[in-house]
């Protein structure tokens, strides 16, 4: 093999070694920033990880909102009609939020089975529910999986 011929190798074989190198670190990006959704009866059935970021919704449970001595720190419980998980938020609530209503919160279920929520987002109007919320709660309410 000549010295070009070589050179032009080594600089081919460190190319491939690069692009594949900004692959891996592109893949992981993504993934580390993916968030799934889950409906609370996969939640309550295990299928949620624990301690990874995901998104959960369906309706607030009737007579379950309890506000903590601190002013920002809510306990609620969360239900698609089958499956009921509690949820934690600290922080001030969307103004629309209320019993009874569909909401999505984004955070990471705990060793206890509870979800820490870091971000609550209510419905806009009370025409509105999130597609995610719609369809888990039709799928709930006629018995099958929901995914």
């Amino acid at each position: 093999m000549t010295p070009t011929r070589k050179k032009r190798l080594i600089l081919i074989v460190a190319m491939v070694v690069g692009v594949g190198i900004a692959t891996a670190l592109a893949v992981t990006a993504f993934n580390d920033n993916l968030m799934f959704y889950f409906s609370p009866s996969e939640v309550a059935e295990g299928k949620a990880p624990v301690d990874h970021p995901f998104r959960v919704g369906g309706l607030v449970t009737n007579g379950s909102v309890k506000r903590q001595s601190d002013g920002l720190t809510v306990e609620f419980t969360l239900t698609d009609t089958r499956a009921t998980i509690p949820v934690r938020y600290t922080g001030i609530l969307p103004d629309l939020f209320r019993e009874g209503q569909g909401i999505i919160a984004r955070g990471r279920l705990n060793e206890a089975g509870v979800f820490v929520a870091d971000e609550v987002l209510a419905k806009h109007d009370e025409n509105y529910m999130p597609p995610e919320v719609a369809d888990s709660l039709k799928t709930a309410q006629q018995g099958g999986d929901v995914r």
